[in-house]
């Protein structure tokens, strides 16, 4: 029998392994959207959005979605991978694999771990390198900003499309609804000799 920090080392492990996660997600994806969209997997246990930190306004991303079962998990992740994956009835450019232990911000700590840090001295052979990522983190952060401006922008026209449409199609029903009601259909069906389906 294992100690405490074991047993919950390996509880968590297996929490990874029934774990998708998913990217590429549009930032106006909520959990209600996440869990009816992954629904027809299987149960869906809990989702966590991963915000991107270096965005401004921390706007997730990507997100964990935790399975019944490493099953579902592995379903989650073949159709995505295969097919366009439907998001409130559009299709998303959604990616989707398993998830991995690195990626939970609340994982317990590994059991026998030791973390050392230390201060870089500019004559620290590694200070070049520290130097060299602080600077495409930098790089990293205009890049991502100008990309979800450009997204942000892109769900707009969409939004606004789609409203348009659903416009055009109510006052086509409106229409109907009018022919119907004042008569007109059944002058039209009794002139071009056409019997209405309820009328035996």
């Amino acid at each position: 029998m294992g100690t405490p920090e074991k047993e919950e080392y390996a509880a968590f492990q297996e929490k990874v392994k029934r774990t998708v996660y998913v990217d590429n997600l549009s930032p106006q994806v909520t959990e209600p959207v996440m869990r009816n969209a992954l629904d027809q997997f299987g149960s869906v246990i809990s989702v966590q959005f991963i915000p991107n930190y270096i965005v401004p306004g921390n706007i997730p991303k990507c997100a964990l979605a935790e399975m019944e079962n490493k099953k579902q998990a592995d379903a989650v992740v073949s159709v995505i991978t295969q097919f366009p994956f439907m998001i409130s009835g559009m299709p998303r450019p959604v990616r989707a694999r398993l998830a991995e232990e690195e990626m939970f911000d609340d994982r317990p700590r590994k059991p026998d771990r030791k973390i050392q840090c230390r201060w870089l001295d500019p004559g620290d052979p590694d200070f070049e390198i520290a130097k060299k990522l602080k600077q495409l983190s930098q790089t990293h952060f205009k890049e991502a900003d100008f990309l979800l401006k450009k997204q942000l922008q892109e769900e707009e026209k969409l939004a606004k499309k789609q409203q348009e449409e659903l416009k055009t199609h109510y006052k086509k029903h409106e229409l109907m609804d009018g022919v119907v009601a004042d008569g007109t259909a059944k002058r039209l069906a009794r002139h071009y000799n056409i019997r209405p389906p309820n009328e035996g």
